[in-house]
Parts: structure tokens; C-alpha cells; sequence
């Protein structure tokens, strides 16, 4: 088939949309905007604010609606940016699929694939849609992340094959029938995602969501109960105490995340580390685990053929002859084994080749049958144990095979059997052969790959080798890079072990999932076709872009280089993205909850509301301006030296200790401002206006390190918008817009006594800080 022409491609494209399974950025973007205003408590206070408006109090109504709606564009900016940025990113590693078309194979997107594209699979490929088998060689396909089934399937031609599943073994093509959200895994997905399926990050701000909302309805009822009490009117206590509400939560968190996380994917990119799900970054930097195959991170990852021995251990021509007839004549897929073999010899002459029996996971085995002089041979190579297993009577071979794999080699055995006037062959076929020889292949330790792995454990990260590979080449790998303690082997599952050898793809699986439920926060790198459900299963999969495509897209991280180095420069990065994320909700929730906790107090005492609803508002969205430039502030070493990932109960100490600091100055403001200074309404609710945004202000820039302020220097962005913010702020009761917020302008006495309070505010959370640095080092 010469599959479709690019002319008729282009036009199923623009007609029937790209092979996607999310709605287009242009599609998310209305119900981000959307999602800006979806809050309870923000519903709730726009509902009220329409009923004062229809009472009427049309210009409180309006002011209110216009900040609400000014918070709601600045989130929506700032999520919608970062949104862009991230899919800039996931375009450099983005999977590529073979079709064909004009009558020839071409590699295209996989959201370029169209209805009736015929595409060509080998083994590693992602299925991109819903299609029908056409040729099939030995096609197994791999259906678990569908159907949860653990073994492949045979296809045939006719046979569905389904989008999100991928080629195990062997080869084939089929054309597409379905595409994006039509196919049968779209359905699954969506099905999924209704479900309580979270990450850790997630959980994070699930939990700090409910330490809010019992903060807020303690409060908020209480504030309200008293209102009514003191007889004021029922919607103004309403407004005032939903403005609370407003104000003590962190409107721009969802915003403030996204921009964090991915400024720290833009940085990790430079690094070569692109993060193809933003909340992964939250467990990269918690890792404590990381699990990895030894083929280029710990070894150099070119495997070069040493030597093709006969049973007896001597070098045999005929030995390394049949290894590159079986080598050469396989098409299931391309391989570091192979073309070790290959390397330098001339071209096998493809009409040598009969048929195959493709390489998989579990028979360890591939065969090729060949005819070279009219009598048929199967051909087959794999791991010794494996190849022996399918040998009748063979030699002891077992202290040859222990001798190179205690130097290091990775062992294979080489089998042949005569299997006169075949065409065509199966795995039934693979008994009663002869065994020709072994093969040693060597990949040597990479350079740096034992400082590597320190320099990981310096930041609490212990690094586990998993590999197919034999116990006692392992070993010797594991020895050389300075990991130490016994070899589990197979099933075997020890959580303290640090190698685990002759492994299969649902040993790693249950391997990581063993770390998980130790305590770990896990990584798994891997970057082949069995590594997909230990990535899965992991806290953070990690694969390369060279990787196959099943592993790339298993993966949430997929790195430019395979290198622990930059694995551990990806760590540092994610901590620092957390850090910084942690420093805005940490400081702003302290700042808000004693803001409202000495409001509350102050209007059970005052004959009128300490601030009206939009000033309250006003002063939220200010003070969140800042913190929008949180992304790019400089870090602590120390706060990079050990994982750290969400604490609730840290956060709530720090909430009330640093809360009840500001409640203390606010409530010394009230005060000042009534009993000395004796100020009227206005007065008095512009200069605590003025003192409570500054305090945010000075807050941020004071509480985002345990040393002192002067010790550890804010990103200019942060620094210059807080001090801009600061200007405004003091601005504000001068402008003609003044009266309209309820403000008024201030004497310079009144100016220097809220100065005077601000700066000893400072001066208070220094002391506060010594006798409570365990609240920021997170856990």
C-alpha cells in the first residue's frame, strides 16, 4: 500500500483537527479564564456584591467587582503564560511516528496523524490511534495501559490495534481508523481523570486547601456572628466577612504555582531537563530513591563486542559468523547488542533470511532461520540461561560464564539447529539446539559516574542499580561505582539493597513499588521498552529523548543528556522551584491570618468597620503582586541540600506563630491610630490600610529566608516590585481616586509613627525567626 498522499493528509488534517486527546490551547484558555472565578467563597462575595448594587450601593458594588475582576486577569495572565512556556518545552521531545505516505516512510507528529494513514510499527513504538493490522511479522503489542493486561497480544491482519498501547516485539502496519478523542484510550483517560487520582504535589495542596477552609470558618462565622450583634446592617457584615474570607486566602496561589513551576521548567531546560508535567517537579525535588539501569549513566553506553568463544573458551570465527547472521537478519528492533556486533563488518545479504522469532521479555531468546547453503538454520542468541534452557545436553559452560562476568562482561549464548526444508519458524521450534558458544560484550564504568553518585547521596539521594544484567557483572559494575552490600536477584526484594540483578520489566515494577511503600519518594530512569511500567509506577519517571517512544511518553521528565549529573542539576532546580512556591504560600498565609485575626478583633470594638469590603480586597490583590515575581528569587543553599516536599503542620505553626507577630503590630496600630492619634473613620481606615499592606510588603521580603533578611539578598524582580508596590500603596490616599476607595490623605506624623510600627515589625519577625527556624526547613 502506498498509503495516503500528502496533499489528502494536509486536508483530513485541517478537516478533521490534530490527534489529540486535550482540547487546543485556545480551548483551555476560555475555561482557565473561567476557572479564575469558580471559587466558592469568590461566587459567594460577587452574589453579595450584586445584591448591595441592587440595594443601592452601586459604587462600593462596582469597585469590589472591578478588583475581583482585576485578581481573576492577573491569574489568569500569569497561568495562561506559563501554560504557553510549558508547551514550548514538551514540543522538543514530543513523539514521532513513521507512516506512509507518497509511497514512502516518513516520520511525522503524532498529532499530524490523520484518519487512513498507514503507519509502520516496530517494537518500542506508541500505537498513535486506533487502527487495523494490515502486514504483521511476529506483532505483539503490549495492551496494559489499556486493558491492565501484563502479557502481549498477537496481532494478525484485521486485528484492532488501540491508540496508548505499544509494540512489544516484531513489526507490522496498519491503518488508522480513529484519531484524538474519538479513540478508545481517550475514553479511558477521561474516565480516569474523573477519579481521585492525585500526585504528591497535589495531595500538598489538598491538605494545605483544608487548613484553610477551617481557618476561614472559624473565622469568618465568627466575624459575621458579631457583626449582627452589634446590630450593623446584614449585607454589610455579610460583605465585610466574605472580604475576609477573600483576604485570608491566597487568591493567586493557582497562579502563583504555575508560574513557579514552570519558570523552574524553562530553567530546567536549560539544564537539558525538560518537565513534561509540571507537578513532577514537586516530587523530582522531594526523590529520595533513585532507581536506574546501569547502560549509559553508570557505564558509557557504547557496548562494544570483546569477544565470540567456542564452549571450550577459545575465539571462534564460526561463533561471531552466526552472531552476525542473527544480528543483521533481525527486524524487530534496533539495538546497542547488535550493532556492537555489527560494528565494522561488511553487509549480510538480507535473501539469507527465512523468517524469525522476535526477542521478548520473557523467553530471553531471538531467532533468526537463515538459508545459507539450501539447508535452513535457526539462529539464536540471548541470555545464556535462557539459550541453555532451549540446548539439548549442552557443555558446561557455567565457569566460563562466571569468569567473564566476574571481569564485567555481559555473557550471551549462541545456539543453532538445522531445521531442513523450513520456511518458516515459531518459538515451539526452540528445543533440542546445539550450543555453538558465548559472547562477551564489555561497557566500560563512565568517567565521573562514582562521583556522580555521591554527590547525589550529598543530597539525600540513594541511588539504587537495577538491571537485567547477571548478578556477578552487576556486582562488579555496582563495586567499581561504589555501591556496596549484596546483589538481589530476580524476585528477590530487599527495600535496603542497593543492586538488584536479573531483573524483568515486573520485577522493576514491584521493586519501586516496594521503595513507595517503604516511606520513599521514588525516581525510576529507564529509557526501554520494559522500563514503561516501572516509570509508571514511580513517583517521578525519568527517561532521555533517544529513549523509545513508549518509555518517553511513560516519563514525566525526560532528560537531553543521559547523565546522573544532570539528574542531580534537575534536583537542585525542582527544590528550588519548590522552595520558592513554598516561600509565597508560607509568608502570605501568615500575613493574611493575622491581618483578619486582628480585624476581627478590632471590629468588635470600633463603632464602624476597621476597613470596608473593597479596601480589604484591594489590599488582598496589592500585596499579590509581589509574588508574582516569586519565580525568579535567589534560594538559600541550605534550603537545596536535603528533599524537602509539603508539611502542613509546619506551614500551620508557621501560620500562627508569624500570624499572631502581625496581629500584635496591627492591633498596636489600632491603638495608636484611636487612643493618641485619635483618628476619625477615615483616617483611621486609610493609615491601617497603609500599615497592613506595607507589613505584607516588608513580610515577603523578611520571612523568605531563615537567616537574616540582610544575609540573603531577594531577586531584584521581587525587590523592586515589592518597594514599587510599597510607593503605590503610601500613593493611594493623595489621588483623585481616593475618595472612591474610602481613603484619605494621611499627616506626616501619622506617616512616621506607621513607618516606626513597620520597621519594628521587621524587627520582631527577625527575633521570632531564631526561635523558630525548624518551621522553614519544610521535612
Amino acid at each position: 500500500m502506498d498509503g495516503l498522499s500528502s496533499e489528502e493528509a494536509a486536508r483530513r488534517l485541517a478537516a478533521g483537527g490534530p490527534n489529540r486527546m486535550v482540547p487546543a490551547r485556545g480551548h483551555r484558555g476560555v475555561r482557565l479564564l473561567l476557572a479564575q472565578f469558580t471559587s466558592p467563597i469568590v461566587l459567594i462575595l460577587v452574589a453579595a456584591t450584586v445584591l448591595s448594587m441592587a440595594l443601592g450601593d452601586l459604587t462600593d458594588g462596582l469597585i469590589i467587582l472591578v478588583i475581583v475582576a482585576a485578581s481573576g486577569a492577573l491569574g489568569f495572565w500569569q497561568e495562561h503564560s506559563a501554560g504557553r512556556a510549558v508547551d514550548a518545552l514538551l514540543a522538543r521531545v514530543r513523539v514521532e511516528v513513521e507512516v506512509v505516505r507518497d509511497g514512502v516512510e516518513v516520520s511525522v507528529p503524532a498529532e499530524d496523524v490523520v484518519v487512513g494513514d498507514l503507519v509502520v510499527l516496530q517494537a518500542g513504538d506508541i500505537v498513535p490511534a486506533d487502527c487495523l493490522a494490515g502486514e504483521s511479522h511476529s506483532l505483539l503489542v503490549d495492551e496494559a495501559a489499556l486493558t491492565g493486561e501484563s502479557f502481549p497480544v498477537e496481532k494478525q491482519g484485521g486485528d484492532k490495534l488501540f491508540a496508548g498501547t505499544h509494540v512489544a516485539s516484531g513489526a507490522g502496519r496498519a491503518e488508522v481508523t480513529r484519531i484524538g478523542r474519538d479513540t478508545e484510550f481517550a475514553a479511558v483517560t477521561a474516565e480516569l481523570a474523573s477519579r481521585d487520582v492525585t500526585t504528591g504535589f497535589e495531595r500538598g495542596l489538598t491538605r494545605f486547601g483544608l487548613l484553610l477552609v477551617r481557618a476561614m470558618v472559624v473565622l469568618v462565622t465568627a466575624i459575621f456572628v458579631v457583626n449582627l450583634l452589634l446590630n450593623r446592617p446584614l449585607v454589610d457584615s455579610l460583605l465585610f466577612s466574605l472580604a475576609l474570607a477573600v483576604g485570608l486566602t491566597p487568591q493567586l496561589l493557582p497562579a502563583i504555582v504555575a508560574v513557579s513551576l514552570s519558570a523552574g521548567a524553562r530553567r530546567m531546560a536549560a539544564e537539558r531537563v525538560i518537565v513534561k508535567r509540571l507537578d513532577a517537579i514537586e516530587d523530582f525535588g522531594a526523590m529520595t530513591i533513585l532507581c536506574t539501569d546501569k547502560t549509559g549513566t553508570l557505564t558509557a553506553g557504547a557496548v562494544r563486542l570483546d569477544a565470540a568463544l567456542d564452549t571450550g573458551g577459545d575465539p571462534s570465527p564460526e561463533v561471531l559468523r552466526l552472531a552476525r547472521l542473527n544480528a543483521a537478519l533481525q527486524r524487530g528492533f534496533a539495538n546497542p547488542v547488535d550493532s556492537a556486533i555489527l560494528t565494522g563488518t561488511p553487509a549480510v545479504d538480507q535473501a539469507l533470511r527465512l523468517d524469525e522469532v522476535p526477542y521478548d521479555f520473557h523467553r530471553k531468546r531471538l531467532s533468526v532461520l537463515v538459508d545459507e547453503g539450501g539447508t535452513p538454520t535457526l539462529v539464536t542468541k540471548g541470555a545464556l540461561e535462557s539459550v541453555l534452557a532451549a540446548c539439548a545436553g549442552a557443555p558446561d559452560v557455567r565457569e566460563l560464564f562466571e569468569r567473564l562476568s566476574g571481569d564485567g562482561y555481559r555473557v550471551l549464548g549462541l545456539a543453532v539447529k538445522p531445521l531442513p526444508g523450513r520456511g518458516s519458524v515459531s518459538a515451539e521450534d526452540e528445543t533440542g539446539m546445539t550450543l555453538a558458544g558465548v559472547l562477551a560484550f564489555h561497557d566500560p564504568v563512565k568517567s565521573g559516574a562514582a562521583e556522580a553518585i555521591a554527590n547525589l547521596a550529598r543530597l539525600g539521594i540513594s541511588v539504587r542499580l537495577i538491571t537485567g544484567d547477571n548478578r556477578l557483572a552487576a556486582a562488579n559494575i555496582a563495586r567499581q561505582v561504589g555501591l556496596t552490600g549484596p546483589v538481589c536477584v530476580g524476585d528477590e526484594i530487599d527495600v535496603h539493597a542497593q543492586v538488584f540483578a536479573e531483573v524483568d520489566p515486573l520485577h522493576k515494577e514491584r521493586i519501586v513499588r516496594a521503595l513507595r511503600e517503604s516511606g520513599a519518594t521514588v525516581g525510576f530512569l529507564g529509557d526501554g521498552i520494559n522500563d514503561s511500567p516501572a516509570l509508571h509506577a514511580a513517583d517521578v519517571g525519568i527517561s532521555v529523548d533517544t529513549a523509545v517512544d513508549v518509555a518517553k511518553q511513560s516519563a514525566a521528565i525526560v532528560l537531553l543528556d543521559k547523565d546522573l549529573e544532570v539528574v542531580a542539576d534537575g534536583v537542585r532546580l525542582g527544590r528550588r522551584t519548590f522552595a520558592n512556591t513554598l516561600k509565597y504560600v508560607r509568608v502570605t498565609i501568615s500575613a493574611n491570618f493575622g491581618n483578619m485575626l486582628s480585624m476581627a478583633a478590632a471590629s468588635a470594638f470600633l463603632p464602624f468597620l476597621p476597613l470596608l469590603p473593597r479596601q480589604i480586597l484591594l489590599l488582598n490583590f496589592l500585596s499579590d503582586i509581589p509574588g508574582t515575581t516569586i519565580a525568579t528569587d535567589s534560594v538559600d543553599p541550605e534550603q537545596l541540600e536535603r528533599p524537602r516536599a509539603w508539611d502542613v503542620a509546619g506551614i500551620r505553626t508557621f501560620m500562627i506563630v508569624f500570624g499572631l507577630v502581625s496581629s500584635v503590630f496591627d492591633i498596636a496600630t489600632f491603638l495608636v491610630l484611636r487612643l493618641w492619634l485619635h483618628a476619625g473613620t477615615d483616617v483611621f481606615r486609610t493609615g491601617w490600610f497603609v500599615e497592613s499592606t506595607a507589613t505584607e510588603l516588608a513580610v515577603m521580603l523578611v520571612l523568605r529566608t531563615a537567616r537574616p533578611f540582610y544575609r540573603s539578598r531577594p531577586s531584584w524582580p521581587l525587590l523592586t516590585s515589592s518597594v514599587a508596590v510599597g510607593g503605590l500603596t503610601v500613593a493611594l490616599p493623595y489621588t483623585p481616586i481616593a475618595a472612591s476607595l474610602g481613603l484619605a490623605p494621611l499627616s506626616w506624623s501619622v506617616l512616621g509613627v506607621l513607618a516606626v510600627l513597620t520597621a519594628g515589625y521587621v524587627a520582631a519577625n527577625e527575633v521570632a525567626k531564631r526561635f523558630t527556624g525548624r518551621v522553614f526547613g519544610g521535612r
